[in-house]
């Protein structure tokens, strides 16, 4: 399978254009939208939020990944192999999370380009036609590299809100397997306690639990949370054991 994730939107023509090309390179392999609404050109709230949601891929899945604001310009297009799922996008930081806690990991840079190359459009020129080689089991034109590290030193949880939903639940960087339920967690002014599930609060009351994808989400029971605390992407949260 094919596994999309950008931060291109729904409402635009760049996803069915991406999907074009697959569908012309990798007729019958199965494309799957995971994400189209990873924040706008915010590479690391994108690196985590990958990484959380990779896992619940088998081996073998090809991931293009897109949140590119250099693209054109001097960054290369990078290859990883991580525990058997591939990665395929910018080498920018976008899969740098993913990477570090892959237990196998190799990496490319793509030297093959396609006869036609959009300055502005690798996801569709070069990004989406080597996924699907890749997708139907044929090498591409590539040299072992070591990607780019972040100019940043990217912790390895990120204490801050990464991406809200439309319900206005904010996820975090910060997964939950190692944390004490007993924990308070402080963002925007507030210290929220933890709930297993949202029925076990009252209406309106802002906590925080774990969420399907493993992480740290800040949540209200029938309501937003994001607009009750005033949360923005890139707030800060802490936990306070």
């Amino acid at each position: 399978m094919i596994v999309l994730y950008t931060d291109f939107g729904v409402t635009d023509p760049y996803v069915g254009q991406m999907r074009a090309v697959l569908a012309r390179e990798a007729p019958g392999v199965p494309v799957i939208d995971l994400l189209h609404a990873v924040p706008d050109f915010d590479i690391r709230a994108g690196a985590y939020l990958l990484a959380a949601l990779a896992v619940q891929f088998p081996p073998q899945a090809v991931f293009v990944g897109v949140v590119d604001p250099g693209v054109g310009g001097v960054r290369r297009p990078i290859m990883l192999r991580a525990d058997g799922r591939w990665y395929v996008g910018p080498d920018n930081g976008l899969f740098h999370v993913v990477a570090r806690r892959a237990r196998t990991v190799e990496w490319w840079s793509i030297d093959w380009r396609p006869a036609r190359l959009s300055a502005s459009f690798h996801g569709r020129d070069l990004f989406a036609p080597v996924a699907a080689r890749l997708a139907r089991g044929e090498a591409v034109a590539a040299t072992a590299c070591e990607p780019d590290m972040p100019a940043d030193d990217w912790p390895e949880d990120l204490p801050a809100i990464i991406y809200i939903d439309h319900y206005g639940n904010a996820m975090t960087g910060l997964r939950a397997a190692e944390v004490d339920r007993d924990a308070v967690l402080a963002v925007a002014g507030r210290q929220l306690q933890h709930a297993p599930v949202f029925s076990a609060v009252t209406p309106g009351m802002p906590f925080w639990y774990e969420n399907s994808i493993g992480l740290i989400e800040v949540a209200e029971n029938r309501g937003s949370a994001a607009a009750t605390l005033g949360l923005r992407l890139g707030d800060p949260v802490e936990l306070v054991i």
